[in-house]
């Protein structure tokens, strides 16, 4: 089979951002988008859902992170839809969680084309330089802009880090099984429309 990747660029007067994805990889990321919690953070993603992911992003981080984040958050999103392509023989749904001392994460995924994201359980603050606020927007971007249905939530946790970290780890291990092509089915679309749209 074929490896499924897609490769996006976006350039807008804020922000400038390539990415490149191959979901049959070995969890292989360069990331370069100079906030280093996010780099961190999109690095154990690629690990823990076992997809390489390079990313080289920059933006006006001087007025504020934002633009920069999410436009980040979109064109991974798009990446992801591209590479999936009909979503034909995929798990399509999964779920993980993950602890990380005292933070114990949840993430659930439906990546069925209809994006819709609910995100719980993160505190107003900062992990590193990063503000958390970010990293709730980051999440429900990504999930619309892939088309995704997506359910995170921070069951227990003090330690910003160990939050943030526990949850993006969540997020890869759900990723890589919902993504995965299912021998069963493969071929066929996972819906009983037989189809899979944004619809």
């Amino acid at each position: 089979m074929a490896k499924r990747s897609a490769s996006i660029r976006r350039e807008t007067k804020e922000t400038k951002v390539v990415v490149r994805l191959t979901l049959e990889g070995s969890g292989k990321s360069r990331v370069k988008t100079g906030i280093g919690m996010l780099d961190h953070l999109l690095a154990q993603l690629a690990r823990h859902s076992l997809f390489d992911i390079t990313i080289s992003a920059s933006g006006d981080v001087s007025v504020d992170q934002h633009h920069l984040v999410e436009d980040i958050a979109i064109v991974m999103g798009q990446a992801f839809s591209k590479a999936l392509g009909e979503r034909r023989g995929i798990r399509r749904m999964a779920h993980a969680f993950v602890p990380m001392d005292e933070a114990l994460a949840f993430v659930a995924v439906d990546i069925g084309g209809r994006g819709y994201p609910v995100v719980e359980g993160l505190t107003s603050g900062k992990v590193g330089e990063l503000r958390t606020d970010l990293l709730r927007h980051f999440l429900e971007t990504l999930a619309l802009e892939t088309r995704m249905n997506l359910h995170a939530r921070i069951h227990s946790g003090v330690n910003e880090h160990h939050i943030a970290e526990a949850l993006f780890k969540a997020l890869g291990r759900a990723l890589d099984v919902a993504t995965q092509i299912d021998e069963r089915i493969a071929g066929d679309v996972p819906s009983t429309k037989g189809v899979i749209s944004d619809k």
